[in-house]
Parts: structure tokens; sequence; C-alpha cells
């Protein structure tokens, strides 16, 4: 019996590093590309840099990405073995290191344990700036929502709104595959960036509810769980096609509750 498909990927992306054809901080295919190379799952993909990130041929840069190790590659392990120093740190390098191993190993790589080794401290010193796990996801998701751009100015009409809304929200699912896995619909509330985005959506010009906006985003990220593992695509029933799906019947569903505000004076007799 052959290597299972995740193995022979670390083998042949291991080949490369050696041959020198991806060199010391050089980016390393994504999860994505992977996929995209060697067709297979979003899962197998991940586990096979995962691999590569535990024998130390590679690791997560915050905004980079997954690169060859070596010298150039930063942040990095301290010289000599040493670790790093407390007052290097900071809970922003703590939260932006957790978004690039998630982003490169999944959600299942978004621990204390492995973002402390990935910036070469020990946990202790890691739970010096985030309390727990809790907190280090609270924080991470708040700062990928932290993303989004919303225009000043919003489209016009309830509907525009709120398709606007659910597609920057899937945007940012689908730059970060991980993320509907790590975050309940119901405790958006508690983090300040998403509730920006929540009220954004019912702004008071498109007169809609809160309970709306929490509708899509529930909606949106329920089908976004499945971009971390892609489903059989076979029967044209991708994350994608349900989404562009789903997204007008909920619309057409929510139009009575939700009507379109009339300009002054209107229906007034």
């Amino acid at each position: 019996m052959g290597l299972p498909p995740y193995l022979r990927i670390a083998s042949e992306l291991r080949a490369r590093i050696a041959s020198g054809e991806l060199r010391a901080g050089q980016r390393v295919p994504s999860t994505r590309g992977i996929t995209e190379e060697w067709g297979v799952a979003l899962a197998t993909a991940t586990k096979a840099l995962a691999v590569l990130r535990q024998e130390g041929l590679v690791r997560a840069v915050p905004g980079v990405g997954t690169v060859v190790g070596g010298a150039t590659v930063v942040p990095g392990p301290p010289r000599r073995g040493r670790r790093r120093e407390t007052r290097e740190l900071s809970r922003e390098l703590v939260v932006r290191t957790a978004i690039a191993l998630a982003d490169a190993g999944g959600s299942g790589a978004l621990s204390m344990r492995a973002v402390a080794a990935e910036l070469g401290v020990s946990t202790v010193v890691l739970y010096r700036h985030v309390s727990a796990k809790e907190e280090l996801v609270a924080l991470v998701v708040d700062a990928v929502f932290g993303e989004v751009r919303l225009p000043v100015c919003g489209p016009d009409g309830r509907r525009a709104r709120l398709e606007a809304s659910a597609r920057a929200q899937w945007a940012l699912y689908r730059r970060h595959p991980w993320l509907a896995k790590s975050v309940s619909t119901m405790r958006l509330s508690s983090s300040p960036n998403a509730m920006r985005l929540l009220e954004w959506t019912v702004a008071p010009a498109v007169e809609c509810g809160l309970g709306t906006a929490v509708t899509l985003a529930a909606f949106v990220r329920g089908i976004a769980v499945d971009l971390e593992d892609p489903v059989d695509e076979r029967l044209g029933l991708g994350p994608h096609a349900l989404l562009e799906f789903g997204l007008a019947r909920l619309l057409d569903g929510l139009a009575p509750r939700t009507p379109e505000r009339r300009p002054p004076g209107e229906g007034r007799r």
C-alpha cells in the first residue's frame, strides 16, 4: 500500500526544499494551492503542511503565509536555543501569529501550545499575554472581522445592503476557511468588529431589526463551515452554489418583514 496522500505531498514538498527549489524564507504552496496542484481535499493539504511544520521545515509567518524555515524567516526562534524574552512579545503579535497558524493549518492549529511553539516561548509566558484559549479565539475572531472594510454610505435599499453584508462575510470566510468553525453566530456580540458589521447591516435607513442581521450571519456561517473541508460537488451542491441559491431565497423570505423605506410623504394623503 502506498503512502497516504498527505504524506506523499509532504514528501514531494520536502524534496523541493532539499533540492533548493524552495529556499529559506520563500513561500510554500498554501492549502488551497495544494488542493489545486494535487487534487486533494483541504483537510489533506492541511495535514501535509502540518507534517512539514512539525519537522521544522516550514513555519507560518503573520501577514505572509507559510514559508520555508531558515535564518531569513521572521519571526523565528531565538538564536542558540534561547527562548524569546517576554518583553519582545505583545498581544498583537500573539494574535497575528495565531491567525497565520490557522490560515496555514486550519482550525485545529489554533491552540495556545502551537502559538507558543511558533513564537519560541513557553505556554507559561504566553499566558501572561492571553489568559486562555477562549480569549485567544475571541481576539483572533475580532481581529479577522476587523479586516472587513465597510463603506460609509451603504447601498440604497434593504435588499442591496443585506446582500452586500452577506457577500462581505462570505469573502472573509473564504480568506480564512477555519473561521466558521471557530466562532459561534450567537457569540458574535462579544466581538466589537463583528457587531460593527451587524449594525451596519441593519442601519436605520434599512428599517430592519438586529435579528435580521443575525439570521443572515447564521446562514452565511452555516454554509462557510464546509469551506475548510469541502463537500463533494458532483451534485452541484458546493458551498458557493449553496450560498448563491440560499441567499436569494433568504432575501426573498425576509422581504415581507423588512420593507423598503418609503420616500418622505409617500403614501400619505
